[in-house]
Parts: C-alpha cells; sequence; structure tokens
C-alpha cells in the first residue's frame, strides 16, 4: 500500500470514527432506578407507567435500562432489562416489546419488598452504566421514597461520581413519619440533592406528578 493510500485510508478512518462520536453525543442514555424494597414495591404499577413512556420517547440510537433498588444494588444482576434502540421500525418495535415483557415479568415476580434500601449502590453502577454508553445526555432517574435504608455491613458512606449526570427522583411518596413530621420528607430531598450536587451532578429535580412525565427531560 502507497504512503498516498495509506494516508487516504486513515482520514477516511478519521472521519467515520468521528461521524460515529458525534451520532453518540446526540444520543441520550437513561438508567431507571426502581425501589423494591419494604411496601414501596407495591408501587411497580406505576414504575411500569414510567417505563412506557420511556420506550415512547427515546429514539434510535439512544439507551435505556431498568434495575431494581434492594438490600444490596451495586451489581449488574439487578439490571432487569437493558437496550440501545436501532434504527430499523421492525427491529426496534421488537426491541421494546422484549424491554416491556422484562419489565411486567418483574412486577410478578415481586412478591414482596426487600429488607434494605441501598439507592447509593443502585446510583454507583447507573454511573457506570451510562458512561460506558458514550451518550452526550446521561440521565438517571429514582422510582423511589428516597428513604435509604442499609444493613450493618454495607459501606456506602464516601463520595460518588455523577459528572455530567442528571439525577431526577419520581413518585417521592410520603412516609407515615413525614405526615407526622412534614420536615423529615423535606430534609430527605435536601440531603439527597446536596449529595448529587456535591458529586457533580449537572441537575437534580423531582418529578412527583407521573401525568406530566415530559418535565423529565425539560
Amino acid at each position: 500500500m502507497s504512503r498516498v493510500v495509506r494516508t487516504l485510508f486513515l482520514l477516511v478512518l478519521i472521519s467515520a470514527l468521528s461521524a460515529c462520536s458525534d451520532k453518540r453525543s446526540h444520543a441520550r442514555a437513561v438508567y431507571l432506578l426502581v425501589d423494591t424494597s419494604g411496601t414501596y414495591s407495591q408501587e411497580l404499577g406505576k414504575a411500569q407507567h414510567i417505563i412506557n413512556y420511556l420506550l415512547g420517547t427515546l429514539n434510535p440510537g439512544d439507551s435505556l435500562a431498568v434495575a431494581r433498588v434492594k438490600s444490596r444494588s451495586f451489581t449488574e444482576k439487578d439490571i432487569i432489562a437493558k437496550a440501545t434502540f436501532v434504527r430499523d421500525p421492525l427491529k426496534v418495535n421488537a426491541q421494546k416489546r422484549a424491554f416491556s415483557n422484562k419489565v411486567t415479568k418483574l412486577r410478578r415476580e415481586t412478591k414482596r419488598g426487600s429488607a434494605y434500601t441501598d439507592i447509593t449502590g443502585g446510583i454507583i453502577q447507573a454511573a457506570e452504566f451510562l458512561n460506558e454508553t458514550g451518550a452526550g445526555r446521561k440521565t438517571i432517574l429514582i422510582f423511589s421514597d428516597m428513604q435509604e435504608e442499609l444493613d450493618k455491613k454495607t459501606v456506602r458512606g464516601f463520595p460518588i461520581n455523577l459528572t455530567g449526570i442528571r439525577v431526577v427522583a419520581l413518585n417521592v411518596t410520603k412516609l407515615t413519619t413525614d405526615n407526622v413530621d412534614p420536615r423529615r420528607y423535606l430534609g430527605r430531598l435536601e440531603r439527597w440533592e446536596k449529595r448529587v450536587r456535591e458529586a457533580g451532578a449537572v441537575e437534580w429535580r423531582v418529578v412527583n406528578d407521573l401525568e406530566h412525565l415530559d418535565r423529565i427531560f425539560k
């Protein structure tokens, strides 16, 4: 191969890689954490509504993953479904049906909630997944009451890295103790906001009105 041909080949390769990188920079990646602990597991029907919305909103090239939050959540074993959607209409419809079916199976198999709630472990796992996608816009959705409860052996009290990631808490229901003293609820949200912002998150948002899920991406 002559020097000129090699040079042309390298230029074409660089151009192709740049185009691929540019496409990923415009893609979205969303990781939905679904709390399956305690009584919050009864909210899974609402989680299905959110997933249906995401499946109808995300475009070819976008990525979506759904994982459960339970006693310990820093593991890929808790990822229920994940996909990067293709451009072929028939194939993408098949992808979305398979995705929805896996989530429906989760609802059937979740008979009772786990004893503890490892939200932090789930967030760390989510950040790893999102960064690996190379997407330009990365979002962690947390479907939970945001009450983290850990067993004595689980260590999560350390700084986490959420640089360049948006974090949205969904359906943050009020606990019985919140009804007695609303400061508990407000304080819980303030502590989480402080933590994710200190971790480098570009945005923190709470969306409790599930009839207006378009606010997730605004």
